[in-house]
C-alpha cells in the first residue's frame, strides 16, 4: 500500500518533469537547437503567476501566465532562435546559455534575490482519501492537468492541419514550461535560479526518452518521477542521484534512449 502511494506521488513528480522536458524536446525536434534558455521560461511562468495572483487571483493567474510567457517565447523564437536552426549547433548552445544567464539576472533585478512564496486556494488544500491512501488534493489536480495538456498537445500535433505543418505544439513550446512553473509555484521555491536548476532535469528526461521522441519523453518523465519519488522515501540521500543512475543504465543498453530509434520531428 505504501509503495503504491509513492508510485502515485512519483507520477505527479513525473508530470512536473514532463511539462518542462516536453517543450525542450519539441524545440529540438523542430529546429535541432538545444535550448539552454528553456528553463528561464519555466522561471518566468512561476514569477508571473506569483505576481498576478495578488491582483487577479490564483486561477486567472495560472491561465494568464503561460499565455504571457508564450508571447515572449514567440518573440524569442522569431528573432533569436530561428536564426540558429541551420547553423552550427554549438552556436545555438552558446547563445541560449547566454540568454539563460541574462534571464536569471533580470529576475533578480525585477523581483529581487530572496525566494517568493505562492499560496494555493483554500479549496485546493488538504487531502483526498481513497481507500487507505491519502493524497494531496492539489497534487492530484496537477496530475489531471498534466494529462489534459499531454492529450491536447498530441492531438494538436497529429490531428490538425496546423499541427501537421508546424509540429511545434502551438508554435510556442515554452508555453508548456511556463505552465509548469505557474502550477508548481505553490509547492516549490520560486527563486531566480530555478530555471537553471530545472533545465538539468529536463535534459536527463529528454536523453533517457530519446531525442525527437514524443512518447519517449512522456515515458521517461514518468519513469524518472517514480524512481526518484520511491528512492527519496527509502534512501533520501540518493534521491538526486537516482535519475542520473537511471540515465546511465538506459544509455548503457539503449544509447539513443528508450524510444529514440529514429531522430525525427515527431512524425
Amino acid at each position: 500500500m505504501f509503495l503504491l502511494a509513492q508510485v502515485v506521488n512519483g507520477l505527479v513528480l513525473g508530470g512536473y518533469y514532463l511539462l518542462i522536458a516536453l517543450g525542450l524536446s519539441l524545440i529540438f525536434s523542430i529546429g535541432g537547437v538545444v535550448n539552454l534558455a528553456h528553463g528561464a521560461f519555466y522561471a518566468f511562468g512561476a514569477y508571473v503567476a506569483v505576481a498576478l495572483t495578488e491582483h487577479v487571483g490564483f486561477a486567472p493567474a495560472i491561465v494568464i501566465s503561460p499565455v504571457a510567457v508564450a508571447l515572449l517565447g514567440l518573440l524569442f523564437e522569431r528573432f533569436i532562435l530561428r536564426r540558429f536552426y541551420t547553423a552550427d549547433p554549438i552556436l545555438g548552445l552558446l547563445v541560449t546559455f547566454g540568454l539563460a544567464m541574462v534571464a536569471e539576472q533580470l529576475l533578480r533585478i525585477i523581483f529581487d534575490a530572496p525566494p517568493l512564496s505562492q499560496d494555493m486556494p483554500q479549496s485546493l488544500k488538504g487531502a483526498v482519501f481513497i481507500g487507505d491512501f491519502v493524497f494531496s488534493r492539489y497534487r492530484l489536480m496537477l496530475l489531471g492537468i498534466v494529462v489534459v495538456v499531454l492529450i491536447g498537445v498530441w492531438l494538436l500535433l497529429h490531428k490538425t492541419s496546423f499541427g501537421r505543418v508546424v509540429r511545434a505544439g502551438i508554435q510556442r513550446p515554452d508555453m508548456v514550461a511556463a505552465l509548469g512553473g505557474a502550477l508548481f509555484a505553490p509547492i516549490t521555491i520560486v527563486h531566480p535560479a530555478m530555471g537553471a536548476e530545472v533545465i538539468t532535469v529536463a535534459f536527463v528526461v529528454v536523453v533517457i526518452g530519446g531525442l525527437g521522441s514524443f512518447w519517449g519523453v512522456v515515458l521517461s518523465a514518468l519513469l524518472v518521477g517514480v524512481v526518484r519519488g520511491i528512492t527519496i522515501n527509502f534512501v533520501p540521500a540518493a534521491g538526486e542521484a537516482s535519475m542520473y543512475i537511471l540515465m546511465f543504465l538506459v544509455l548503457m543498453f539503449r544509447p539513443r534512449g528508450l524510444l529514440g530509434e529514429r531522430i525525427e520531428r515527431f512524425e
